[in-house]
């Protein structure tokens, strides 16, 4: 079974860009022999359960893209299943770039970081949008975050299409508050 990330976004023009290069071989052979990485097992679960943001892209209706981080407590974005996250979408400077952007196209993409340990889960998908009125019961129970004093306004549910990890070249280790002290007290 064919890896599925690699089928979305190695493109003609990424393979003739890797042909050019003389890596399109192996890419090959990593679209064919891995995969297919479209459902998130235990290890993506726990990673995504740890981290305490991540990277969201959108494009706007004329195919400019944006990025935007998320944050909250360790384990505000939750796997509700295999190929389903969430999220609820707090308060905050109202611009509404990434709700608008999904309203023509719901297609984005994260980027999961752990700097100490160098490593990087990205995910495709599709965004849904809820407000927050409109999530009761265990619904909203599965994205609630009691001890986290922020209003939700939203509830933002992602249906991953694929996901790949990245290597970890070029990931500078860095390091909260807590992560630190952690690190000068051993």
């Amino acid at each position: 079974m064919a890896h599925q990330f690699a089928e979305i976004m190695f493109t003609d023009d990424v393979k003739m860009a890797q042909e050019h290069i003389g890596s399109r071989a192996q890419y090959e052979r990593f679209t064919q022999g891995a995969g297919p990485n479209d459902a998130l097992s235990e290890q993506e679960a726990t990673f995504i359960e740890q981290r305490e943001s991540f990277y969201m892209a959108t494009v706007n209706a004329d195919g400019w893209p944006y990025v935007q981080h998320r944050g909250g407590p360790a384990g505000f974005l939750r796997v509700l299943g295999p190929q389903c996250l969430a999220y609820a979408d707090f308060r905050g400077n109202k611009q509404m770039i990434s709700v608008g952007n999904v309203a023509t196209n719901n297609r984005v993409s994260l980027i999961l970081m752990d700097y100490p340990n160098r490593r990087r889960l990205k995910v495709l998908g599709h965004l849904r949008v809820k407000d927050a009125a409109d999530v009761a019961g265990e619904e909203r129970t599965r994205v609630d975050l009691p001890e986290y004093k922020a209003r939700i306004e939203r509830v933002m549910y992602i249906d991953v299409v694929a996901f790949d990890w990245n290597c970890p070249q070029h990931i500078t280790p860095r390091y909260t508050e807590a992560e630190f002290a952690a690190l000068t007290l051993s």
